[in-house]
């Protein structure tokens, strides 16, 4: 369930950052950046713009999916739909705090945020909140019915 729900908030985080896109808030995500690091280590071979948007998407979705089963072992009450969402945003900010703060400076996807000179910094910070908001309420609706 918590796949599902990651899978599905992943959803979620695209349309916002799809709306980002279009009004010039955000121009390249962090699944973008990913592959392009995996490129400039050699561990793909030449891509297609085809291939690389497929494996962009694969890459979000299937960290969406990771990181949603995670939160789902870590979720093991369960509120009303206010209390799901909060949790799941507070998760979707750890989520961002690990992977920004981490492994993506350390791998030389992404430069860490306390070094950025930009208010943009915060974006990632948003989209991870509503990342888990949305898990939470979907996770909320996929446990109430199989209760």
């Amino acid at each position: 369930m918590g796949a599902i729900g990651g899978l599905g908030a992943t959803l979620v985080l695209s349309g916002l950052r799809e709306a980002w896109s279009k009004i010039g808030l955000v121009f390249e995500t962090a699944p973008m950046q990913v592959v392009d690091r995996v490129e400039e280590l050699g561990l793909v071979g030449d891509l297609s713009p085809r291939g690389r948007r497929l494996l962009t998407a694969f890459a979000h979705f299937a960290y969406g999916a990771g990181t949603g089963t995670a939160f789902g072992l870590l979720r093991r009450e369960r509120g009303g739909t206010g209390e799901e969402a909060s949790v799941g945003s507070a998760l979707g900010v750890l989520a961002w705090g690990v992977g920004w703060a981490s492994w993506l400076p350390l791998t030389g996807v992404h430069r860490a945020p306390w070094t950025q000179k930009t208010p943009k910094v915060l974006l990632p910070v948003i989209d991870h909140a509503v990342f888990g908001a949305a898990w939470g309420l979907l996770y909320w609706a996929l446990r109430g019915r199989r209760a």
